[in-house]
């Protein structure tokens, strides 16, 4: 009796087996709610990449073909300018020709669509919020680092250029512009000067341009000023424009193999 009633006061037991199953339920349903949570947040950069990758991508397209438009316009200057020098080696100054004055403006006058100015707003976002990671190859995130300097040597090349013209072709048109004849191609000023040059050029219109200060005019002076202002644009037209267009091209081409692009 008395051993009876010693085990009727045991309370009821649990073996290892019973409290090893539970510590490995509850082992088992935190590894997968890691898991879960991994998976979720690997889908969430996923998408985020997707994203940052499609408009970054739309961002290359846009400076491309921006970057063709401007090389084209300095294409054109460039011509006007070897056609300057010429021009200013022995021709007249008092009695210009209507050639003389669309290269005259082609070359000195129409400063803003020979620039090229690289857009980088996705670029900086990428940067600067940490959202490049999401970005997991390793060459995709080494040539934007490598763009980025590309585009900061292009900013400080068009410095120079714009440095150069505010120095040098600024005072010399202040001396020897004629902007009567501006007024003559594009009165009132509706156009943008370039489209008013186009549209006189294929005209059949024909108004006198005069040198102001004729008596001041220095041969030499113009053909250096326009001489080195050409140097200085075929400069950043053959590196850093060039180098721009070849990583924009690098870049877009891997974007589109990681990302499945149009």
């Amino acid at each position: 009796m008395e051993t009876h009633a010693h085990d009727l006061h045991k309370a009821p037991g649990h073996g290892w087996k019973h409290y090893f199953f539970e510590f490995f339920m509850l082992f088992l349903a935190v590894l997968l709610g890691f898991f879960a949570e991994n998976m979720r947040e690997q889908h969430a950069e996923k998408e985020r990449a997707a994203k940052l990758a499609k408009s970054f991508y739309a961002e290359l397209k846009a400076d491309s073909a921006a970057i063709q438009t401007v090389n084209m316009n300095r294409l054109r200057r460039d011509s006007a300018l070897t056609f300057l020098q010429k021009y200013f080696l022995d021709s007249s100054i008092a009695d210009c020709s209507k050639e003389f004055t669309i290269n005259f403006s082609c070359g000195f006058m129409t400063l803003s669509p020979h620039l090229f100015e690289p857009h980088d707003a996705i670029l900086d976002q990428l940067k600067n919020s940490g959202s490049l990671r999401y970005f997991k190859s390793e060459e995709l995130q080494k040539l934007i680092g490598n763009i980025s300097e590309t585009i900061a040597s292009v900013k400080k090349r068009n410095e120079y250029e714009s440095k150069y013209v505010d120095t040098h072709l600024g005072p010399y048109l202040i001396k020897h512009n004629d902007m009567g004849w501006y007024n003559k191609i594009n009165p009132g000023a509706k156009l943008y000067l370039i489209d008013a040059l186009r549209q006189y050029e294929k005209s059949k219109d024909v108004f006198p341009f005069h040198f102001a200060k004729p008596n001041e005019f220095d041969r030499t002076e113009a053909i250096n000023i326009v001489g080195i202002y050409q140097l200085i644009c075929r400069g950043a037209s053959a590196k850093q424009y060039d180098d721009y267009e070849k990583m924009n091209k690098r870049i877009q081409e891997k974007l589109r193999q990681e990302y499945d692009l149009q």
